[in-house]
């Protein structure tokens, strides 16, 4: 009796012409998976040179100019919920307000949060920009030779509290001005800014504070309120030692 599987069997030639095949339709295969990763890799390169000439030659935002920052100050200002600049008078008694001390006061005993005058160290704290809380009596100090303080919150951020700092460390509007953090924890209420603010502007017996940082409104404030002011600017201070080195 025949194998009823005897019809299914290939033959020898039929065997070899499968494994061709086989090989063949491999190749192809092989040869699409190869064609596919160059193109992959071309996609990926080519987005990678156009995130880079992207990043080279797009338009980079103006950096603001001083006369700009003047001119948005009083718009800013009410923005970023500023109150008046205040005359807060001198530290009392009265002839203590410019004493030469050889330890640091209680902020607790100054007129006004942040201090504007008072017995201070011997020895100024220079102009620039700050990330750490310095010395109140060395800052108090500088005040009276005309500087400019902008105090923000340590709890501050964003970029506008970015912008005080990238814009004052310009030695033509920061050589009069100390951005720094008002943080002394150690000092009770007095050592952090009243009423929820983030910034507070600071000159000899004057005090300005504000709800949110403001570059404009920070340099509508240091800009006449620094000695010498900025530019043409008239002088709106009251340093006793006005221009005098720090």
């Amino acid at each position: 009796m025949a194998n009823p599987t005897s019809k299914q069997r290939l033959t020898k030639a039929e065997r070899k012409e499968e494994a061709r095949r086989q090989r063949v339709e491999l190749q192809r295969k092989m040869a699409r998976s190869k064609r596919n990763r160059r193109t992959a890799i071309a996609v990926v390169l080519v987005l990678l040179v156009g995130i880079g000439v992207y990043a080279l030659t797009r338009p980079q935002p103006a950096e603001a100019s001083p006369e700009d920052l003047l001119q948005a100050a009083p718009q800013a200002t009410e923005t970023a919920g500023c109150g008046k600049v205040e005359n807060v008078g001198p530290f009392l008694p009265e002839n203590r307000d410019r004493a030469h001390v050889s330890s640091p006061v209680q902020l607790s005993q100054y007129p006004s949060v942040p201090p504007a005058s008072g017995p201070h160290n011997p020895i100024p704290y220079g102009a620039g920009v700050y990330g750490s809380p310095p010395p109140i009596d060395r800052v108090i100090h500088s005040l009276e030779h005309g500087a400019a303080i902008v105090w923000y919150s340590p709890d501050a951020s964003g970029p506008e509290l970015d912008k005080i700092r990238d814009f004052y460390q310009r030695s033509d509007v920061g050589s009069r001005v100390i951005v720094a953090p008002y943080d002394y924890p150690d000092q009770g209420a007095q050592g952090t800014l009243p009423n929820g603010a983030q910034m507070a502007l600071v000159a000899w017996h004057h005090v300005q504070t504000c709800a949110r940082p403001s570059l404009a409104a920070a340099f509508g404030f240091t800009s006449s309120y620094a000695a010498p002011p900025f530019g043409q600017r008239t002088y709106k201070g009251d340093a006793p030692e006005a221009g005098a080195a720090f």
